[in-house]
C-alpha cells in the first residue's frame, strides 16, 4: 500500500468514526427522555434489568454511552449500583448490534437480486438522500434528527467501503500477510492487538467494524481473530471505567469496576470456551477457513450472549469485589448532597436526563430560599442568634447551588441541538439567578430583625399588624411561584403578576402610614430605616417571583419569549380580564384586613 491507499484508509477510518458518533448521538438526543424513563423502571429483578440495559444500547448503539449513563444515575441516586449490574451486562450484547448492521458487508458478494438493495454501495448514498432531503427540505416535527441519523447512517457506510476498497490493496502486501500469520500463530499478540486498538478509538463497535472491513481481504481466520475479539472487550471497557472514575462517587466508580469484572470474566469464559471447543475438535470446521464480515458479527455476538447467560445468576458477587476495591470516602454529610451529585457531567450526552437533575436542583434551591425567607420573617417576632446563623447557613447552601447550576448549564449548552432544549436552558439559567436572589432576600429580612435586637428596639404594635397581613400576601405569592415552577402550572404562574401588584399597592400604603407614625413619633428614626428596607426587600421578593411566572408562561407559550415586557404592559393597563378578576378580588381581601388591623 502506497501513501494514498493509506490516507484512504484513515479517511474511510474517520468517516466510519464520524458516521457512528452522528448516528448514535442523534438517537442519544431524540429519545433521551424515553432513555431517561427506561433506566429509571430497573429494578431488583437483574433479569429485567438486563433486558434494560441491551434495549437501550442497541437503540443508541453504544455501551459507554449506556454504562456512563447509569454510572450518573447510580451517583445521584437514582437507582442503586445492585440495580446497575443487570444493565451492564445487557449493554455489553446489545453493542453487538452494530456488528450485525455492518456484516452487511457480505451483501456485496452476493448476486441475488433483491439483495442489492441491502448492499453497503446502495444504503450509504441512499441513506444520505434521505437525510438530506429530511433536513432541509422537510419541517416537520423530528425531521431534522431523523434526518442526521440517516445522515450518520449514510456516512458511517461511505467509511466502510472506503476502508473495504483501500485494505483489498493490502492482500498482496508481504507485511499485511505476515502480521495476520503472527495472529494465527500467537493469540497473546491477537488479544493485546483488540485491546489496544478498542482503548484508542474507545468504542468496541469501532473496534469490531475495523475487524469486520479487513475480513474482506480473505485473510482472516477464526483461528486469527477470537482472541482479538476477546481483547476489544478488555480495552473498551478499561475506557469506560475511566470515564466512570473522573470526579464520581463510589458507587459511581464500581460501575466502572463491575463492566471491567465482567469483561474480565467474559473474556476467560470466552478463551477457556474455544481453547475446550478446539481440543473436542468441535471447531475443526471452522478453525483455519476464512472468516469474514458475518462471521465476525455472530461470533462476537455468541461470546456475548453465551458470556451474559453464564455469568448473570453470580455477577451479583461483583457488587461485593467492587466495594473491596473502591473503599467509601469517610466524609461530612452534606445536607443537599444527592441534589448537588445529580449535577453529573456524565449526563450531558443525553440532555433530558441533565436537564432532570437541573431541574430537580433548582426545585431544591427554591425550597430553601422560600423556607429561609419564612424563617426570617419569624426573626421579626422572636430573635435567635441560633435560627439566625442557620439562617446564612443555608444561604451558603443556596449561593453553592446556584454555582452549581451555572457551571453545569454552561457546560451542558454545547450537547444543545434541539430548539425545546434550548428554551429549557435559557429557563433554567435565568431562573437559577432569580432564586439566589430570592435567598439574599431572606438575609436582609434576618439581618433586619438583628438590628431591631441589636439596638434593643421594636416595630410598634400597628406596624407589626400591618406587616402580619403583607406577610400573609407574600406567603401566597411564594406558594404561587412554586406551583409555577414544580408543575408548569399555567393558572399558577398567571394568578402571579396581578398578586405582585397588590403587593405593590400594600407597600405603598405601608410607607404612608409609616411617615404617619413617624411624624407623630410612635416610631424612632432607627426604626424607619430598618422598617423602608424591609418594605424594600418584600417588594423585591414578589418582583421575582413575578419573573418566576413570566418565565414559565415563555416555557408555556415560546412566543412570548421575545415579548415578556409587552405582555405584563398589557395586562397592567387592564386588558386581560383574568388579571383584573384576581387583582380586584386580592385587592379587597388583603386591603380590607388591612383596615381591619389599623381601625
Amino acid at each position: 500500500m502506497d501513501i494514498f491507499g493509506f490516507i484512504s484508509l484513515l479517511g474511510g477510518l474517520a468517516m466510519f468514526l464520524y458516521g457512528m458518533r452522528l448516528m448514535s448521538g442523534t438517537l442519544k438526543e431524540s429519545s433521551s427522555g424515553a432513555l431517561k424513563k427506561i433506566i429509571e423502571k430497573a429494578t431488583n429483578n437483574i433479569f429485567k434489568a438486563f433486558l434494560l440495559g441491551l434495549l437501550v444500547t442497541a437503540v443508541i448503539q453504544s455501551s459507554t454511552a449506556t454504562i456512563v449513563i447509569t454510572s450518573g444515575l447510580v451517583a445521584a441516586g437514582i437507582i442503586s449500583l445492585r440495580q446497575s449490574i443487570g444493565i451492564i451486562v445487557g449493554a455489553n450484547v446489545g453493542t453487538t448490534v452494530t456488528g450485525q448492521i455492518i456484516r452487511l458487508l457480505d451483501l456485496n458478494e452476493s448476486k441475488v437480486a433483491w439483495l442489492q438493495i441491502f448492499k453497503p454501495s446502495t444504503l450509504a448514498p441512499a441513506a444520505l438522500i434521505i437525510g438530506v432531503i429530511l433536513i432541509m427540505f422537510i419541517h416537520i416535527r423530528k425531521s431534522e434528527q431523523i434526518g442526521g441519523i440517516a445522515v450518520g447512517f449514510g456516512i458511517l457506510f461511505s467509511g466502510l467501503l472506503n476502508m473495504t476498497n483501500a485494505v483489498n490493496s493490502l492482500t498482496e502486501s508481504p507485511a499485511f500477510l505476515s502480521l495476520f500469520a503472527n495472529l494465527d500463530d500467537s493469540p497473546v499478540i491477537g488479544y493485546l492487538s483488540g485491546a489496544a486498538v478498542a482503548f484508542v478509538l474507545q468504542s468496541s463497535s469501532a473496534a469490531v467494524g475495523i475487524l469486520q472491513t479487513f475480513s474482506t481481504t480473505g485473510q482472516l481466520t477464526f483461528k486469527g481473530i477470537y482472541a482479538v475479539l476477546v481483547g476489544i472487550y478488555l480495552g473498551d471497557c478499561v475506557t469506560t471505567a475511566i470515564v466512570c472514575w473522573i470526579g464520581a462517587k463510589p458507587d459511581a466508580k464500581r460501575v466502572g469496576i463491575i463492566n471491567i469484572l465482567f469483561n474480565l470474566g467474559k473474556s476467560a469464559l470466552a478463551l477457556l470456551g474455544v481453547s475446550l471447543l478446539h481440543a473436542f475438535g468441535v471447531l475443526d470446521g471452522i478453525w483455519l477457513k476464512p472468516i469474514f464480515s458475518g462471521g465476525i458479527a455472530n461470533t462476537n455476538t455468541v461470546f456475548n450472549l453465551a458470556s451474559a447467560l453464564l455469568l448473570l445468576p453470580v455477577v451479583l458477587r461483583f457488587e461485593k469485589l467492587s466495594q473491596i476495591i473502591v473503599r467509601s470516602r469517610i466524609q461530612q454529610d452534606e445536607k443537599y448532597a444527592d441534589k448537588l451529585a445529580g449535577l453529573n457531567t456524565q449526563f450531558y450526552s443525553t440532555p433530558a436526563i441533565a436537564f432532570n437533575s437541573c431541574y430537580d436542583a433548582l426545585l431544591t434551591m427554591y425550597n430553601a430560599a422560600r423556607e429561609n425567607i419564612h424563617r426570617a420573617w419569624a426573626l421579626l417576632s422572636k430573635y435567635d442568634e441560633k435560627a439566625f446563623s442557620e439562617i446564612n447557613e443555608e444561604e451558603d447552601r443556596i449561593d453553592i447551588f446556584a454555582d452549581r447550576i451555572c457551571n453545569y448549564l454552561v457546560g451542558l449548552s454545547s450537547t444543545i441541538k434541539s430548539d425545546d432544549h434550548l428554551r429549557i436552558m435559557n429557563e433554567y439559567y435565568r431562573i437559577t439567578s432569580e432564586f439566589e436572589r430570592l435567598g439574599d432576600h431572606a438575609v436582609n429580612i434576618s439581618e433586619a430583625a438583628q438590628g431591631l435586637q441589636k439596638n434593643s428596639v421594636s416595630f410598634s404594635e400597628s406596624a407589626k399588624r400591618e406587616l402580619e397581613v403583607i406577610r400573609e400576601l407574600i406567603a401566597e405569592v411564594l406558594d404561587l411561584a412554586h406551583r409555577s415552577f414544580e408543575k408548569r402550572d399555567e393558572q399558577a404562574a398567571r394568578s402571579i403578576e396581578p398578586l405582585e401588584e397588590v403587593v405593590d399597592d400594600l407597600v405603598n400604603a405601608l410607607r404612608e402610614n409609616h411617615l404617619k407614625r413617624l411624624a407623630s413619633g410612635e416610631c424612632t428614626v432607627i426604626v424607619d430605616s430598618i422598617f423602608l428596607n424591609l418594605l424594600s426587600d418584600i417588594e423585591r421578593i414578589s418582583d421575582i417571583c413575578s419573573n418566576i411566572g413570566v418565565s414559565t408562561m415563555a416555557r408555556i407559550h415560546p412566543e412570548l419569549a421575545e415579548q415578556e415586557h409587552s405582555y405584563i404592559s398589557s395586562l397592567h393597563q387592564g386588558r386581560d380580564e383574568n388579571f383584573n378578576r384576581i387583582y380586584g378580588e386580592a385587592h379587597r381581601l388583603y386591603f380590607g384586613k388591612l383596615e381591619k388591623e389599623t381601625s
